[in-house]
Parts: C-alpha cells; sequence; structure tokens
C-alpha cells in the first residue's frame, strides 16, 4: 500500500500523481506499487514538489509495518530513534512581529496533563 498527501502542489504535480495513482481527496493519492515504481513516483513529486510539501507512507517489513518519507516546506520531519521513525516538529518561522524584536500574544488555550 502506498499513500502520498500533498500540499499546495503545482497542478502539474496533481495531474502526473492520478496517472499512477487514485484522488482519494483534494491531495491525497493512494496505490499499490513495487518499491522501484514508488521510488519512481517520489522522485517526481521530489523534483516537481515547488513550494509545496509532500509526504509519502508505505508499507514496510519492519516493526511498525510502515515507512515514511516528506519532502518540501514542511515542519514535521522524519527522525530515527533507536531504529523507529518518528515525527519532529520544528518551530514555526518567526512572523513580522517575532522579527523586530516584539513579544509575541499567547493564545489562552486548555492546558492538558496525562496522569499515570
Amino acid at each position: 500500500m502506498l499513500v502520498i498527501a500533498v500540499s499546495n502542489a503545482p497542478p502539474r504535480l496533481r495531474g502526473r500523481l492520478a496517472v499512477w495513482l487514485l484522488e482519494i481527496r483534494a491531495g491525497v493519492y493512494v496505490g499499490n506499487y513495487s518499491r522501484r515504481t514508488r521510488e519512481m513516483i517520489w522522485r517526481q513529486v521530489r523534483d516537481q514538489i515547488g513550494d509545496g510539501d509532500a509526504i509519502m507512507t508505505w508499507s514496510a517489513p519492519n516493526e511498525a509495518g510502515y515507512d515514511f518519507d516528506t519532502c518540501g516546506v514542511n515542519r514535521r520531519m522524519p527522525m530515527d530513534l533507536d531504529g523507529f521513525k518518528l515525527v519532529q516538529f520544528s518551530p514555526p518561522a518567526p512572523g513580522p512581529a517575532e522579527a523586530s524584536g516584539a513579544q509575541p500574544k499567547m493564545p489562552n488555550l486548555p492546558v492538558r496533563c496525562l496522569t499515570s
């Protein structure tokens, strides 16, 4: 099983993905291909993504049962922790107020605590 999700992708790339995969929702493509075909599709995504971002996940013979890769401008980046792939969130890019040294307003969000 192969799933590719794209955001802000150029129409040309979306059309190219639709040739190989079924678009089940806007920007979400699924299919079932060999490793060689999957890598060919992902090369096309990386080459044509432009200012957008993409993630690809596929079935893999590992403990999780899947693997994934990302490309483009994305705050979620894969990282390896003792052979298990996790997602690391990068801090958001500073806006104009933060770049000038002004203190950003923090929203009043509810705090959730997990207890054991």
